[in-house]
């Protein structure tokens, strides 16, 4: 059996020797594509896409939007403009008599002008700002604050604000100290009560805006701040000074008598007021001032025919015209003991007192000031705030 189990193994392996020695299998035929003259097409290779940053602002920033219709300048603040920007609040405290109060403030632009919104409590519209009232004798006498030792009346003034912008970043620390780092509170004591405004080195200057709800028409006192050091005879205001200007603005509302050194020209006799207008009220001397446009001349028969206790605004004012210092428009509005600014300004003004706002993707800074029927006791911002321009869509 053995023998037959070996015969058949060697037979079986022959097999598959000659199985796998046979001949190739033949390949089955491809059919063979034709040529033509269209070209291939590539595939594009993907770009994955990119996103673009949202737009942000710095925290705490000012923002002025844009936008297509400007708002009205009328102190009433109801442009659809307005609805469309962001406020924000900025307390300011440190007033005299310790007054504080939060200022709210929105921007918006269009073109070429910067618009600005500020509104802020006040308890009172302060218009009696040392005005003229009759004496029993018949003489007129300016009432003055029993307190003020010069320049520091706290009583028959006026309501003002301020801003102060550095420009071109000039003045150091600003950014973070605001206008601290041009306040020096407590020189020349015996000269101004106050202390004294100026920034530290030469080349630093600041752009002021000071809103006088009793001096100004129509717009905002343009003005700046240098590094002059305060001297008494020649830079009695130190570093604040005013933008030039042609003709306009205010003056005290003096009489007028023949100048004693030179019988040809006049000069100002400080003893009686020189004007009155359809707008003043006697019995209070409200609003305050004489527009020039409507002033009417008092003589002597005139002022003698006013009651006693009469009052006259101790102001004649004009807008300002010619130069830079009338930049500023504005209307403003006191009601139910909230202050309503409304503000514009172009972007750029070309002059080297003004903060220039022609790179709309840089940061300004500013701070800002409330004076509460005060002369200069006012109300402050602790630091500085930003201000920016959201890119237009």
């Amino acid at each position: 059996m053995r023998k037959i189990f070996v015969v058949l193994s060697l037979l079986v392996l022959a097999s598959m020797l000659l199985s796998a020695c046979g001949p190739a299998a033949t390949p089955a035929p491809v059919a063979e594509v034709p040529a033509t003259d269209i070209p291939a097409t590539e595939v594009p290779t993907a770009i994955p896409a990119t996103e673009v940053p949202a737009w942000m602002a710095p925290e705490g920033a000012l923002v002025a939007y844009p936008v297509d219709a400007a708002p009205a300048l009328d102190g009433v603040a109801d442009d659809a403009a307005w609805a469309t920007a962001t406020e924000i609040v900025i307390p300011v405290s440190g007033g005299f008599d310790g007054f504080s109060t939060d200022v709210t403030l929105k921007a918006v632009y269009d073109g070429d002008t910067v618009y600005f919104l500020m509104t802020y409590a006040d308890p009172t519209e302060s218009f009696f700002r040392s005005p003229w009232q009759k004496q029993e004798d018949g003489s007129w006498k300016q009432i003055k604050d029993p307190n003020d030792k010069g320049g520091d009346n706290n009583t028959v003034y006026e309501d003002k604000m301020a801003f102060i912008w550095s420009i071109n970043n000039s003045i150091k620390n600003f950014e973070t100290a605001g206008c601290f780092v041009a306040c020096h509170a407590g020189e020349n004591s015996d000269l101004k009560p106050y202390g004294n405004k100026y920034s530290a080195a030469e080349g630093e200057l600041g752009d002021i805006w000071h809103w006088k709800s009793i001096r100004n028409a129509g717009q905002i006192d343009d003005q700046y701040l240098d590094w002059t050091r305060f001297d008494a005879e020649k830079s009695k205001e130190a570093g604040r000074k005013s933008d030039a200007k042609e003709s306009g603005g205010y003056a005290d509302n003096f009489a007028s008598m023949p100048d004693p050194a030179d019988s040809t020209k006049t000069v100002a006799d400080k003893t009686k007021p020189g004007f009155t207008s359809p707008a003043v009220d006697l019995t209070t001397g409200a609003p305050g001032y004489i527009l020039d446009s409507e002033k009417v001349a008092l003589d002597q028969a005139a002022l003698d025919a006013m009651p006693v206790g009469s009052y006259l605004p101790g102001i004649v004012k004009s807008p300002f015209v010619g130069g830079d210092r009338g930049d500023i428009t504005a209307a403003w509005n006191w009601e139910d003991g909230v202050w309503t600014l409304e503000f514009s300004r172009k972007l750029t003004t070309g002059s080297e007192t003004d903060v220039q706002f022609s790179d709309l993707a840089a940061v300004y800074y500013f701070g800002v000031a409330v004076f509460e029927n005060a002369q200069v006791r006012h109300a402050f911002q602790a630091g500085s705030t930003s201000f920016v321009f959201m890119p237009k869509p």
